[in-house]
């Protein structure tokens, strides 16, 4: 589906400016940032809020009070990120982070107000919008790991305020073209072709309802299609975070760092009814204790900050208690809050909860840890420029060096914001001196044909996922790994020689892909003889005195 206006009504032509593969914060800020002086298509796997930005709760984390500074949140992502952290980098985000948040204003995102702090069920894109000039006026929250009260937020549905937006403006433009469940297939180099040099010259992308393959040939490729937490059983993500852009660009010949650095987010919510659901860190960050079965807190025995310490101490305590008592969760209580409080600050949580029976101004909201986001990615540089001319990686896709070995809460969409400015910047830079290649071939598919076997695809996705689950989970050893690597072996080479026999579909390229990244997790994490951050291992439990990216090259 086609969404806007076609950059070419009759189909005939495929060519465009900027190629932007995925339809998040990061690729539809890009796409709005360029599209005064280029031509985009931007691709998007399903519908267009299918992505993770649509769900995210939480906020925006960026430096608007008087009381806190640049150094002070600069100093609090250096600390959660153990020491991995580039702090050139993230000084560089933090920094930016105002004037972000100003464009989203400007933009008209409903972002909560001191005044107006009221829950809404429909966020209307013309009320509750700050002036541009006084972003005082905005709510701040705290969350994990934050020493000031600094995330700017929209009610509980953050950012679902930010998509709609976004794609509203998106809509409006006549530069833009939103095409819906369109999944990207493969990039196309000059590399791939045998021709000397190295630069990103399109991609093949497939439309997913009719199977039906075209290449596009584009100036500047963007990957943004987010993370790859679908790799594991349980995850807070939506269906399509299945590392596409990683993979695409590791076969194009990407550098990819730190692909070991999965966050667990400490509070999905459990229920056999729910999928996905992720208990926004906001409800900590406004008093929520965590608690055993039998009613009793737990945190002070593994930090000082108490359910406030960053997201990768709380969620290996609540695996530790899980595991040590046989329950199947624990519980995340509001309750001591007044009733009014709860309703004005988490009307979707409550609402969502209330579906499942339970009422979280009454009740205790039973939660488990979920994989929720790769800190890992495609090495850039701040302007989101990877190693391959012309291809640039942004949002989660992308490694920038800000969260090192573990994000902290908050610190994504700002990522998002910052590095779509920087690269909308440098490919407006680049853009008169680019010209649309003229190469490439159409796909062939002459010498494959229809599988009947399909059910080796569903297969190979559920026993992955189980055994990342399992293996190179919160708590890892070398043996779990070991036997993972195996494992994981065997499903590539499954996958791949289905992929050049048979004719493809959206599940197997995503499978394709899943397999791939999985791999490159498990590859980063044999490598780590440390305990750091995200990367919890039985067999090296103390930290290294040097701290030091894992850097995984193509052959």
């Amino acid at each position: 589906m086609t969404i806007g206006r076609p950059s070419d009504p009759s189909g005939a032509s495929h060519d465009t400016d900027i190629l932007i593969i995925g339809s998040g914060a990061a690729g539809l800020t890009l796409a709005l940032r360029c599209a005064d002086f280029a031509r985009i298509k931007v691709i998007s796997k399903g519908s267009l809020k299918e992505g993770a930005t649509f769900y995210a709760q939480g906020g925006i984390a960026a430096v608007l009070d008087d009381q806190d500074s640049v150094d002070a949140h600069v100093a609090d992502t250096l600390v959660a990120g153990v020491g991995l952290c580039h702090e050139d980098m993230v000084r560089f985000v933090i920094s930016n982070s105002t004037d972000c948040v100003r464009w989203l204003v400007d933009q008209g995102v409903p972002f909560t107000t001191k005044q107006k702090a009221q829950a809404r069920e429909d966020i209307q894109f013309s009320k509750s919008v700050p002036h541009t000039d006084d972003l005082t006026s905005l709510h701040l929250t705290k969350e994990g790991g934050h020493s000031h009260r600094r995330i700017i937020h929209a009610t509980d549905a953050t950012g679902k305020a930010v998509f709609k937006t976004l794609k509203q403006k998106a809509l409006e433009h006549p530069n833009i073209e939103l095409l819906e469940h369109h999944i990207a297939v493969d990039l196309l180099t000059r590399k791939k072709l045998g021709l000397p040099g190295q630069a990103c010259i399109g991609a093949y992308i497939m439309d997913s309802k009719t199977n039906r393959i075209q290449l596009v040939r584009s100036r500047f490729v963007v990957l943004a299609t987010g993370g790859a937490s679908k790799a594991y059983l349980y995850t807070t993500n939506p269906d399509g975070a299945s590392g596409d852009g990683i993979a695409m660009a590791w076969r194009a010949g990407c550098r990819v760092a730190n692909m070991e650095f999965n966050q667990f987010h400490p509070t999905c919510l459990f229920h056999p009814h729910a999928k996905s659901f992720l208990i926004t860190e906001a409800l900590r960050g406004e008093g929520a204790w965590l608690e055993l079965p039998d009613g009793s807190r737990f945190m002070e025995k593994f930090d000082e900050r108490l359910e406030l310490a960053p997201r990768d101490i709380v969620a290996r305590a609540i695996d530790h208690e899980m595991k040590r008592l046989g329950c199947d969760c624990v519980y995340l209580n509001i309750t001591h809050k007044p009733a009014d409080f709860i309703l004005s600050h988490f009307p979707t949580i409550h609402k969502k909860c209330l579906k499942f029976g339970i009422d979280i101004c009454k009740d205790r909201i039973p939660v488990v840890p979920a994989a929720h986001y790769t800190c890992g990615g495609v090495i850039v540089n701040q302007y989101g420029e990877t190693d391959i001319p012309n291809l640039f990686a942004i949002g989660e896709t992308s490694f920038t060096g800000l969260h090192g070995a573990n994000r902290m809460a908050s610190n994504s969409l700002l990522e998002c914001f910052v590095l779509a400015f920087s690269a909308s910047q440098q490919i407006e830079r680049k853009f008169a001196s680019t010209e649309i290649p003229q190469l490439g071939q159409p796909w062939d598919e002459s010498r494959v044909y229809q599988s009947e076997d399909d059910v080796l695809i569903s297969h190979n996705w559920h026993e992955l996922r189980r055994f990342m689950w399992d293996f190179v989970g919160i708590v890892r050893t070398d043996r779990r790994l070991q036997r993972a690597q195996r494992r994981v072996r065997v499903l590539e080479q499954e996958v791949e020689d289905y992929y050049r026999h048979y004719k493809i579909n959206s599940d197997l390229l995503e499978l394709r892909n899943l397999v791939l990244v999985a791999q490159l997790i498990i590859d980063s994490a044999l490598q780590r003889k440390e305990s750091r951050g995200l990367h919890y291992t039985l067999d090296y439990t103390d930290r290294a005195e040097i701290a030091v990216d894992t850097i995984l090259v193509p052959d």
